[in-house]
């Protein structure tokens, strides 16, 4: 087994001969990269031949990437590939293709040739290195196929790195002490949904109970007293040796959006409770508590209000919600004494904020900026506030062929406008964005003239001021249209949550942390809402996010991110909850 001193102290030509498989035929990474040595750590070594393949001329990309095969392609076929090569696609079972899985990837191949001029690359051992399924694959083909050019040759360039990555860890024997058991824990929840398709965990639904009862398994055999609290927050605290300890506070929410993803909100629960359990297993105890809260309702799918969770361990949930009901006339009242839960226990789980020393949140980004700059890791900045509406719309249905073009009270045409009102107002500010995500016309009627529209309002920026600008103007255009096209209009605000920046402490211990990993400290903004948001009322808070695969897609079955990211996150936290300071 080769090691990472032997390529420290070997001779160049010998450095580049036993890397010659990391990079397929492409020896002059490593002759570059050669010159950066000693390294700290196998990361310091991923990272360097990563910033080579950056820093190359795009005539060196583009034949880094021809250099690789097509997947069961003419190469493959003939027995043709480099060792690495053979063990991937083998492990993903593509010299095992039907003849028609086998003419589906010819033609996939020849398709994206023709249309980029360069072969198709993928990581095929996936997320886990464990290998993707034949099926995966062909969706990946085929959804990268409709790319442009310039970003399918900024996500091959990606996938060769993650390629390289895998293959560093099996030429040093590199094991992963946290990151698989993360994914697996991931896939386990994930697998329980409220749909038959997708993943959907709404707020006390049975697969929603279903997950809080794993995630209190999982926290006591890692050795932690843990509990279910009233809300349905999944409560864990890993003690200090003493009783009069302070209390640092992690973790993130647990419910999903209808069809989301596998890691947001969860990624910030399961690792930590990795980490526990490796302390635990150590026998080590750390200076003050550990409490893991796995939020019961972030996202506001069921009941249209969010940060359930959090709220009622910040002492500010309204119990006016309580009267909330779902689509089909349940109230959480009612949801939650189904579930066995004693409402007039909330108030209780308020937290004294005396007793803590801040609340850090590991989480997928959620987007593209860490992907674009090949980190792993960054450290939050703040939080962007948040103004959500539900507005409904009431104009008049009439017959579609003959009312005259000037007479309508078109519900839908005066959404249309405001839909475009928001895109064309929050493109004015570089941190500012807002969103219709939904669009209804109830009961609507191809020869009709629509006579009601329901649609939702989202606006965000980092600073609160330029959101609530933005808000006005927004509301104030709303106002004109409908009274332009003889629309009335309801109004009705179900989130306004101020932006939440992050403690400087805090950020600097991550950072620093971050660094002693060999990884660039590197700090962003979250333009998404987290708990941190709401916790931020109480205690200091902090961020810690992820790369985010598939060009950043979150909240969609897309969402992803590689077992090596979770284990670099979940040591970086490790190495901030050991060095932290008060």
């Amino acid at each position: 087994m080769i090691t990472l001193s032997d390529l420290n102290s070997c001779d160049s030509g010998t450095f580049v001969e036993r890397l010659r498989g990391i990079y397929e035929h492409s020896p002059w990474i490593a002759e570059r990269a050669a010159a950066q040595r000693p390294f700290n750590s196998v990361t310091a070594l991923k990272q360097a031949m990563q910033a080579v393949v950056s820093a190359a001329s795009v005539d060196e990309q583009l034949g880094l990437i021809r250099a690789h095969p097509e997947l069961a392609g003419k190469a493959a076929v003939a027995g043709e590939l480099t060792a690495e090569s053979t063990s991937e696609q083998a492990k993903s079972g593509l010299h095992l293709c039907s003849a028609e899985e086998f003419a589906t990837l010819h033609q996939l191949n020849a398709d994206y040739n023709a249309k980029f001029g360069f072969p198709f690359i993928l990581a095929v051992k996936g997320p886990t290195g464990q290998g993707l399924t034949r099926q995966r694959i062909i969706e990946t083909f085929t959804r990268r196929l409709k790319n442009q050019r310039a970003d399918e040759i900024a996500e091959c360039l990606r996938q060769v790195k993650r390629i390289a990555e895998l293959r560093i860890n099996d030429l040093l024997g590199v094991a992963l002490a946290f990151g698989p058991a993360i994914m697996q824990w991931a896939e386990t929840i994930g697998a329980w949904s409220d749909d038959q398709d997708g993943l959907t965990c709404a707020y006390m639904t049975p697969s929603h109970r279903q997950t809080a009862a794993q995630l209190l398994d999982w926290m006591r055999e890692a050795g932690m007293e843990a509990h279910i609290d009233a809300v349905g927050n999944v409560v864990g605290v890993y003690r200090a040796a003493a009783a009069d300890a302070k209390t640092l506070m992690t973790g993130s929410h647990y419910d999903t959006v209808r069809n989301g993803g596998k890691y947001d909100g969860r990624l910030g629960i399961l690792l930590p409770i990795a980490i526990v359990r490796h302390l635990h297993e150590r026998g080590e105890r750390l200076p003050f508590n550990v409490e893991i809260v796995g939020f019961a309702e972030e996202e506001g799918v069921r009941f249209k209000s969010t940060f359930l969770g959090s709220t009622a361990i910040t002492g500010r949930f309204d119990p006016a919600l309580l009267e909330q009901a779902d689509a089909d006339g349940v109230t959480m009242r009612e949801a939650l004494l189904a579930a066995g839960h004693d409402v007039a226990r909330i108030p209780a789980i308020a937290r004294n904020p005396a007793d803590l020393l801040g609340y850090v949140e590991v989480h997928i980004e959620q987007g593209p900026v860490l992907l674009e700059r090949d980190l792993p890791l960054g450290v939050v900045t703040a939080i962007a506030g948040s103004s959500r509406y539900l507005l409904e719309l009431t104009g008049l249905a009439s017959h579609a062929g003959t009312t005259p073009m000037s007479m309508r009270k078109d519900a839908a045409a005066a959404a249309a406008e405001i839909v475009l009102l928001v895109e064309q107002r929050c493109a004015r500010a570089p941190s500012l964005v807002g969103t219709v995500g939904q669009l209804q016309v109830p009961g609507g009627s191809v020869n009709v003239i629509p006579g009601a529209c329901k649609l939702s309002l989202d606006i965000r920026a980092a600073d609160d001021a330029v959101r609530l600008a933005a808000v006005k103007d927004v509301l104030d255009g709303v106002a004109a249209i409908c009274a332009r096209r003889q629309i009335e209009y309801t109004l009705r605000q179900i989130v306004d949550a101020a932006a939440a920046p992050c403690a400087p402490r805090l950020m600097r211990q991550l950072g620093d942390a971050v660094e002693r990993a060999d990884l660039p400290r590197f700090e962003l903004l979250s333009g998404a809402g987290h708990d941190a948001m709401e916790m931020a009322a109480i205690t200091d808070v902090a961020m810690l996010f992820t790369r985010c695969g598939n060009g950043g897609i979150s909240h969609n079955p897309l969402e992803t991110m590689t077992a090596d990211d979770a284990d670099i996150a979940a040591r970086v936290l490790l190495d901030f909850l050991r060095s932290y300071v008060a």
